[in-house]
């Protein structure tokens, strides 16, 4: 899932950033509005951090901003007040959650999840393809109903994959979703990636495959002898 965090704190942004990449978000940093703004112009974005003051402007203007706009991302509000008028100010201004700082990352991360689970309607949470289901919510996988350890990278791709399987999920929107602007990426970090899961997905006996489109992408697909059966 890809983040914006918006934040001039420098160092609540690392130690947020870390916290949530090591759970499988790729972050983006904004210190400002403009950056911020100039962020969304080249990404998109699964959820929004937004830090009230900011350098150049207020927060929570800039997102009733977003909203007239046409920005549906769910938006997480932290700031030092916590009164209950601010508070109402922040949810009557496009704001889904709020979270009081200093910020406890464990929380911040556990209403993260909650928010994207209510914005992606999840209905029927375990995806089932072939002989594997996938846990979006516990980031668990199992084929043949073997729990399965499989790394956090591969995990993240295997969920895009089957969000879209039988059609090709196109390269950039593999790479857009799993690396953040300043991670630093090896030209073939992605192939490396998917020639693990495709390895992971051999050795447990799956009955998909990730098939390359060449000049597009790649596909998760049943195996032709699956799909006869």
């Amino acid at each position: 899932m890809r983040t914006l965090l918006v934040d001039h704190d420098a160092h609540l942004a690392r130690a947020v950033q870390g916290a949530l990449s090591d759970c499988g978000f790729a972050v983006d940093v904004a210190s400002t509005l403009d950056e911020a703004t100039t962020a969304l112009d080249y990404a998109k974005y699964d959820i929004l951090l937004l830090e009230l003051a900011l350098p150049d402007g207020n927060g929570l203007d800039w997102l009733k901003r977003l909203r007239r706009d046409g920005y549906l991302m769910p938006a997480m509000v932290m700031s030092s007040r916590d009164d209950l008028g601010k508070r109402i100010a922040i949810f009557n201004g496009g704001a889904d959650d709020f979270l009081p700082k200093p910020v406890s990352t464990d929380e911040l991360i556990a209403r993260m999840r909650a928010i994207l689970r209510r914005s992606t309607q999840m209905t029927a949470p375990v995806v089932v393809f072939g002989n594997l289901k996938f846990d979006p919510i516990a980031r668990q996988v199992s084929v043949g109903g073997r729990p399965q350890k499989i790394a956090r990278r591969e995990v993240c791709i295997l969920e895009l994959l089957l969000s879209r399987a039988g059609r090709a999920v196109p390269r950039a929107s593999l790479e857009d979703s799993l690396y953040a602007f300043d991670n630093e990426v090896s030209t073939n970090a992605l192939e490396v990636a998917i020639y693990r899961l495709r390895g992971h997905l051999n050795q447990s006996g799956a009955t998909l495959r990730i098939t390359t489109v060449r000049g597009i992408g790649y596909i998760l697909e049943l195996n032709s002898a699956a799909s006869a059966a």
